[in-house]
């Protein structure tokens, strides 16, 4: 059942980088919009200091967080409506509507649906991980990178946003040290050895990560090697890229996906294969995770449903 009486013209699932951009571009087209979103932020509201949202040098987690939504409630009125501390459950098709369902049994209708619920990282699950979370655990080298400066730090994870995160890091921490469970890495052949081939970085195979180590901050990590025999790296931080876990199980029927679950879309305008509904940002099938990107792609999107919209 429809618990509202609005058809909008669009409902953006979200509100972090990508959803919030979409929000703002939408209402200043006059588009009747519903943002829905637990919170405002995305990912980037556990990081302690963010250095490459542009336009601003340095800026904290939660006060990009209520900058955003600060910025929404500018626009908030007549053509924007939010509902926040909702989850989407549902996504489904109505004749020529879409249904946005949410944790609350309230459901939505709209015209097109912008999915931009971002994704979640894959937190490393050993002992020590939890407890130095943000004190020298981190899963953003472009985010928290600049913090560890001529510092000895390890990154876990032998894929290609492994060894980006080892090239970025490597070019102002003292050494790079890539941990990978397997016995080959998973990025492109090409990468790894322009990475590897620089003089302060160093790979290690069938290194088995089993424990992060420290007292108020990291210290160390250790893992085990090839033979069974646990080995220790003094390092002040540990860099998780082991993946992401996208925020998509309530599109799965209704949107092509990929292996990963992340949305298949069109990268010229941003559409999935189901007319009316776009996708941007992290849970989309895109190469690169940044606020910025996403930002970006959500605006991309916005201004090709206005079109879409138009002539539908």
């Amino acid at each position: 059942m429809n618990d509202s009486k609005t058809t909008y013209d669009t409902i953006i699932i979200g509100a972090g980088p990508a959803g919030v951009s979409a929000a703002v571009y939408a209402s200043r087209k006059q588009m009747k919009t519903l943002l829905l979103a637990e919170e405002y932020g995305g990912q980037s509201i556990v990081s302690e200091t963010i250095y490459n949202w542009i336009g601003t040098p340095e800026i904290g987690g939660q006060e990009l967080a209520d900058s955003f939504k600060s910025h929404v409630e500018y626009y908030e009125g007549e053509y924007l409506q939010t509902e926040m501390g909702a989850r989407v459950t549902d996504i489904s098709k109505d004749g020529d509507l879409f249904i946005v369902q949410t944790n609350a049994d309230t459901s939505y209708t709209t015209k097109t649906v912008l999915i931009a619920s971002g994704s979640g990282r894959r937190k490393l699950d050993v002992p020590g991980a939890k407890e130095f979370d943000n004190k020298g655990v981190v899963y953003c080298a472009s985010c928290d990178g600049p913090l560890f400066s001529d510092q000895d730090v390890a990154v876990v994870g032998g894929g290609n946003a492994g060894f980006e995160s080892a090239a970025q890091l490597a070019q102002y921490c003292k050494s790079v040290t890539i941990l990978h469970h397997r016995d080959d890495y998973k990025a492109e052949a090409i990468t790894v050895e322009k990475v590897l081939a620089r003089d302060n970085v160093t790979g290690i195979l069938n290194a088995k990560t089993k424990a992060i180590l420290g007292d108020a901050f990291v210290a160390g990590i250790s893992y085990e090697d090839k033979d069974g025999n646990e080995q220790k790296l003094d390092v002040t931080g540990v860099f998780v890229e082991i993946g992401q876990i996208p925020n998509t199980d309530f599109a799965k029927d209704i949107v092509e996906m990929t292996k990963f679950n992340t949305i298949v879309i069109d990268p010229w305008t941003q559409q999935t294969n189901t007319p009316g509904i776009w996708a941007a940002g992290d849970c989309s099938n895109i190469k690169y995770h940044q606020n910025n990107i996403a930002a970006g792609d959500a605006v991309r999107a916005i201004e090709d449903m206005y079109l879409w919209l138009e002539h539908n």
